[in-house]
């Protein structure tokens, strides 16, 4: 099965345009998980049970785990994702930007090593950096377009001899050059949904995975309303520190549940406005 067709098919099944996040912050654990040489995988793996209800997927961010030297405990989460919850995308969050020779390991990395059903790419280097993750057709492939940073507008906003703002100019080239296989996706950052609009009005109906919402401040309804598809889909809209550190006292599970479940009302009722 292809990354798009299980997006799909997650879109559906979970009435859900949730992503969440896994970008686990040891100083913010519950006390309970305290000096637990497990607590990364036994914080993300809770953090993943209580969620998966509400959800469409999962991005484990790998600079949370590389940081840490914890890539074997990503290794085992991103395991467990597939056996529990087969049928849940898993993104990773690597925004990996480097040669042709050197993207190949990087792409090994994602998807041999860790399983992941698609991964976040730097386009800055060209075609043939990304040609490597391309090559693994049936995984997604999601290019950074226009991110939720604000430092993001001092290229992503540059305009072309012909006007067209940079990050306009990628969405074309994935859309009409790159995407050759149909496994290709965006990020666009939902502090920006004018962006976000005039992104969709460019690639009709290829996924965007947009980050912001949440801790960064991104507004559910204006998001919605400029990224979503005719059939109300078309989104994988990420939260991730506002639902894992909803609370972290007793009950930090349930926690993180009833914000996965509140964020994900939200974009419903967003999507019928």
């Amino acid at each position: 099965m292809t990354f798009i067709d299980k997006l799909n098919r997650a879109w559906a099944a979970q009435d859900s345009l949730l992503m969440v996040g896994l970008d686990p912050d040891p100083r913010r654990f519950p006390k309970e998980l305290e000096g637990r040489p497990d607590a990364i995988t036994e914080f993300c793996l809770r953090i993943v049970e209580a969620t998966a209800p509400y959800v469409c997927g999962f991005k484990p961010q790998i600079a949370y785990f590389s940081a840490l030297g914890a890539e074997d405990q990503l290794q085992d989460i991103c395991r467990a994702i597939r056996e529990r919850h087969p049928d849940l995308p898993i993104v990773l969050d690597a925004k990996r930007g480097d040669i042709g020779s050197t993207a190949e390991q990087y792409a090994r990395e994602a998807f041999e090593r860790y399983g992941a059903d698609a991964v976040t790419v730097n386009p800055y280097m060209g075609r043939d950096s990304v040609q490597p993750y391309i090559d693994y057709g049936e995984r997604g492939v999601i290019i950074l377009c226009r991110t939720s940073n604000a430092g993001g507008a001092d290229l992503q906003d540059m305009r072309l001899a012909n006007g067209t703002p940079l990050y306009l100019h990628v969405a074309d080239q994935v859309a009409r050059v790159w995407n050759t296989n149909g496994q290709c996706a965006l990020v666009v950052g939902a502090t920006f949904p004018e962006e976000i609009a005039q992104v969709r009005r460019r690639v009709g109906d290829m996924p965007l995975l947009v980050p912001g919402i949440g801790v960064q401040g991104g507004d559910i309804q204006a998001t919605v309303q400029a990224g979503r598809t005719p059939e109300g889909r078309g989104m994988m809209i990420n939260s991730s520190r506002a639902i894992l550190y909803a609370s972290a006292g007793e009950g930090w599970e349930q926690a993180a549940a009833k914000t996965a479940r509140a964020t994900r009302s939200a974009i419903r009722a967003a999507l019928q406005g």
